[in-house]
């Protein structure tokens, strides 16, 4: 893999639950480290969802292979501050390269 084209810096997160004042639990999100990417095919899409509409961003973002990353977790790029979050992790053939399949989230 070269290291040129990975040239955005981002933070990997994962969700915890804290318990609450009320005796229930709130979801945060922790922080699990960063790394260098590559973003790449970001394209958008407007869906209607409850009578409303929605804009989507889909991004293919390709980190080097971490055996920890689990769909669900969130990558924020930190220069524009941008978060995507993880729909799927795949590791390619090489075994060199992990692409994250990343929605965009609305309000992070």
């Amino acid at each position: 893999m070269k290291a040129g084209p990975m040239r955005h810096r981002g933070m990997l997160s994962k969700p915890e639950r804290v318990q609450n004042k009320t005796g229930g639990f709130d979801q945060v999100w922790a922080d699990v480290g960063k790394v260098w990417a590559e973003i790449t095919m970001p394209t958008g899409r407007v869906s209607p969802v409850a009578e409303q509409i929605e804009a989507v961003i889909s991004a293919e973002i390709r980190i080097r292979p971490r055996s920890d990353v689990v769909a669900g977790w969130r990558f924020t790029e930190l220069h524009t501050g941008v978060t995507y979050r993880i729909e799927s992790p795949l590791l390619n053939n090489e075994r060199d390269m992990l692409r994250l399949l990343c929605s965009s989230v609305p309000n992070p």
